[in-house]
């Protein structure tokens, strides 16, 4: 059992490293260089994509991170709760939503790790499978978000736990641009 300024501290580093997460999500090169959909599914996506990223870092620092990590996904499925209501999805079938997007989230985690696991080309298909739905990408844009991505887990690797721990994942200074 852990103490209450504990849990609160775990509530507040999920807090924080869930809106760097979803600013970087946001970032417009990957709507706008590498043609990831501007819908909701294409920013629950990124999100996806990014929340994977910081976790799959942290599962090196586990135990100590298991409190960090259960927060941060009750804090990001907490937030999906709160975006469904917003659209209009009405108290009666939110749970049901929200089963499928957590449903969606760990099959990407599955994905995803056999994709970094795997050859560029296998991340790649996890990418373009899941990231771009149904629009098809450029083998340009799909490389370069297996490139961004492959920084991305080498940024987080050298980061210390400690700032991990904080809530302040870095990602990569520039996400790489298709070639033209």
């Amino acid at each position: 059992m852990f103490s209450f300024s504990a849990r609160n501290l775990a509530r507040e580093t999920a807090d924080i490293a869930y809106q760097r997460i979803v600013d970087q999500a946001r970032q417009p090169v990957f709507f706008m260089e590498h043609g990831v959909p501007d819908t909701l599914d294409g920013r629950f996506e990124l999100i996806c994509l990014h929340a994977f990223l910081y976790l799959h870092r942290l599962k090196s620092e586990r135990p100590q991170a298991s409190r960090v990590c259960q927060c941060f996904f009750d804090r990001m499925f907490a937030d999906f709760d709160r975006s469904l209501r917003e659209i209009g999805v009405g108290d009666l079938s939110v749970g049901k939503h929200a089963k499928h997007m957590a449903q969606a989230f760990y099959g990407r985690v599955l994905s995803y790790e056999a994709g970094l696991a795997g050859n560029n080309s296998m991340l790649a298909a996890a990418l373009v499978r899941n990231l771009f739905g149904t629009v098809h990408p450029s083998e340009a844009a799909a490389d370069g978000m297996v490139a961004y991505v492959r920084a991305a887990v080498r940024e987080l690797r050298n980061q210390p736990a400690a700032g991990l721990l904080a809530g302040h994942p870095r990602w990569p200074c520039s996400v790489p641009k298709k070639a033209p």
